[in-house]
């Protein structure tokens, strides 16, 4: 059975990712899982420290260092499971049942590949717990959106109760299976839609529109539709802020990376710049 699956550390986004996790798996009544990695190159599982050792070292040092390591790695695999018990009993007192929990040593994105097929819906703090100083977006968070074929949920530092949905509708092939998604899941239900297309306002435009409002309206949504100009980020931003949108729907990243650097990525700059989750779908 596939399950919800929150990835936790000692990011200040952890309890959000918690609460925004333990909300999906109650609105579609499937398990919770927390998943702690201890990262590969912060804790290896094994170090040779011959080379780091200079001529005329004695052995015992080399003995105290790789013993120092060692405690280091087990030091950090208790604090991960201390973690996972205090997400266990946060997601208790949300009303979640018998969250799972889960602890791996690795690389996360490759972690989060091997158990895809147990995976319904990812969730993610926007930053981890060692995300380069100034940067806005977790170190990890681009490799698993690019590894990732499931939907995840990309979130901030702080909790609320979502009341909103807007869905960047481009027209895509990926955005229909995304209205699709949508129509046929309950975790949306009972909330209002928003479609919005940044672009040209044309027939064809509207056309579209108007089809995947249907689809939605069909499920029973209620749902809003708009054409806006202007630059993809700000402009989408701008209307989030305009209806108080709590949360945003939207396509990863392309697979190719030559193309977003000629172009650039509206993932990227959604990303850094947004203030609310994002649920991102390939």
């Amino acid at each position: 059975m596939t399950s919800v699956m929150a990835c936790i550390d000692g990011s200040p986004s952890a309890p959000a990712v918690c609460d925004y996790a333990a909300w999906a798996s109650l609105r579609l009544d499937c398990p919770l899982s927390f998943l702690h990695v201890l990262d590969e190159n912060r804790y290896p599982t094994s170090s040779n420290l011959s080379g780091n050792i200079g001529l005329g070292s004695r052995e015992h040092l080399l003995e105290e260092l790789a013993e120092l390591d060692a405690r280091r790695s087990k030091l950090a695999l208790e604090e991960g499971r201390l973690m996972l018990e205090a997400a266990k009993k946060r997601a208790l007192e949300k009303g979640i049942s018998s969250p799972l929990l889960k602890q791996r040593h690795g690389d996360l994105a490759e972690s989060l590949a091997a158990l895809e097929d147990e995976i319904r819906l990812a969730v993610i703090g926007k930053q981890g717990d060692h995300a380069n100083v100034g940067s806005q977006v977790g170190s990890h968070l681009e490799s698993v959106l690019r590894t990732l074929s499931r939907p995840v949920l990309v979130t901030p530092n702080a909790f609320k109760h979502p009341e909103s949905v807007m869905l960047a509708y481009d027209g895509r092939p990926t955005m229909d299976k995304a209205v699709q998604l949508i129509a046929g899941s309950p975790l949306f239900k009972g909330l209002p839609i928003h479609l919005v297309m940044v672009g040209a306002d044309t027939n064809d435009a509207w056309e579209q529109l108007k089809l995947a409002k249907e689809n939605l309206k069909a499920a029973g949504f209620d749902v809003q539709i708009a054409i806006r100009s202007g630059e993809v980020e700000p402009t989408l931003h701008a209307y989030q802020n305009e209806h108080a949108i709590d949360m945003v729907v939207m396509g990863a990243y392309s697979r190719s990376r030559i193309r977003e650097f000629l172009v650039g990525s509206n993932t990227t700059k959604m990303l850094s710049t947004s203030r609310t989750p994002l649920l991102l779908l390939h």
